[in-house]
């Protein structure tokens, strides 16, 4: 099952960097992501969300792009149609990232100049990611960790 982790930063850089430490880990097999944010709350008011793609949204579009091909094979023009409609498709299904309406509320609490990371996680080495994430402060804004594990991710960010 997968876990919602929602940290606050000070700047969008930190919350960045927080975001590039943990892909770091995820290049090493020891954290895995649905899906992923960064959502900005600017001193003049705007907002700025930074999202990936989730894992949903790439596998349906590499079916999508396969049966696309098979199709375009047999008939052509209607192939590309096909393709692009079935990858959407299937993505929109599978979808299981951050829900938006989540993300709003997050961003309408989130203070002018702060950031705030949203990490869908599959599963992670709770020691290397506490370990990566202390070297950066920030806040827990909210999780679906257990009690034990958060109090650790918010000591990590002390």
């Amino acid at each position: 099952m997968s876990q919602l982790v929602v940290l606050g930063f000070d700047t969008e850089e930190q919350a960045l960097e927080a975001l590039k430490a943990l892909r770091g880990l995820e290049k090493q097999g020891r954290i895995a992501f649905e899906d992923t944010a960064v959502v900005t709350h600017h001193t003049d008011g705007s907002f700025d969300v930074k999202n990936e793609a989730s894992s949903a949204s790439e596998t349906g579009a590499a079916v999508g792009a396969v049966i696309g091909g098979l199709v375009t094979f047999m008939f052509p023009v209607a192939g590309i149609a096909v393709g692009a409609l079935v990858g959407g498709g299937i993505g929109a299904l599978m979808d299981k990232g951050v829900s938006g309406d989540f993300v709003k509320d997050v961003k309408n609490e989130l203070a002018p100049g702060k950031s705030a990371l949203f990490a869908l996680v599959k599963g992670a080495d709770r020691t290397a990611a506490l370990a990566v994430l202390r070297e950066f402060h920030g806040e827990v804004i909210q999780t679906t960790l257990d009690e034990d594990a958060e109090q650790q991710l918010r000591d990590a960010l002390k």
